[in-house]
């Protein structure tokens, strides 16, 4: 692989590092009854949910948008803890990576919610940053979450720092931060790994925690 090795890993969350999304449809399948739209299936979900809560509801709820969300977090505190789960090697890239440089995480969920999961499953003390959409002036595919997270890992931004993501507006993110664009998994969900046009791929958290370690020996 030609990327250089990293001086920081920055991670995409949901669907990268965890799978939460049962939660996530039962919040949005409880603001879309209340509103009495049409109920998206998780598969619908998935493939629809990429930006931040605070830029899309309001295109979808109009002016009742904070109703919808606090109905859809209400739903999500609910149960998100109950059914998240590591994606396949997740547990062993988030330890592995943060055995060999600072690491940090870059979300669109909601910062509290992303940080009650990072403690549930033990990992929070691997993170320098969770940062979560509603922490910075804007949320990702905007750099200020990026650089918020940057901060702490003590390195410079630029190309040696590596944003891992499941889609392509992760892959954007990265770019427009001025980080190397990294994809997790094939993206089938949004496009395929052509369509996300990273820098580099892996196909699961095993095989890029064998990777950075094979490349550090």
């Amino acid at each position: 692989m030609s990327l250089p090795r990293p001086t920081a890993i920055l991670f995409d969350w949901d669907n990268t590092l965890v799978d939460g999304w049962a939660a996530i449809a039962e919040g949005l399948a409880a603001a879309f009854t209340a509103f009495g739209l049409p109920v998206w299936t998780e598969e619908e979900v998935k493939a629809r949910v990429r930006r931040s809560l605070r830029e899309s509801f309001p295109e979808i709820f109009g002016p009742d948008w904070k109703r919808a969300r606090d109905i859809f977090y209400a739903g999500v505190r609910a149960r998100h803890l109950e059914v998240l789960r590591p994606m396949p090697g997740a547990a062993a890239l988030v330890a592995a990576a943060a055995r060999l440089v600072p690491v940090a995480v870059v979300s669109n969920k909601q910062g509290p919610l992303l940080r009650a999961e990072a403690v549930h499953l033990g990992w929070a003390e691997h993170f320098r940053a969770l940062v979560g959409a509603g922490d910075a002036a804007a949320d990702k595919p905007d750099p200020a979450p990026m650089r918020m997270a940057l901060g702490p890992c003590g390195v410079p931004a630029d190309g040696r720092v590596w944003y891992v993501g499941d889609t392509a507006l992760d892959m954007q993110a990265a770019r427009r931060a001025g980080f190397a664009a990294v994809l997790l998994g094939d993206a089938a969900h949004d496009g395929g790994i052509a369509a996300a046009a990273p820098d580099a791929a892996f196909p699961d958290g095993h095989a890029l925690a064998a990777w950075l370690i094979d490349d550090h020996d």
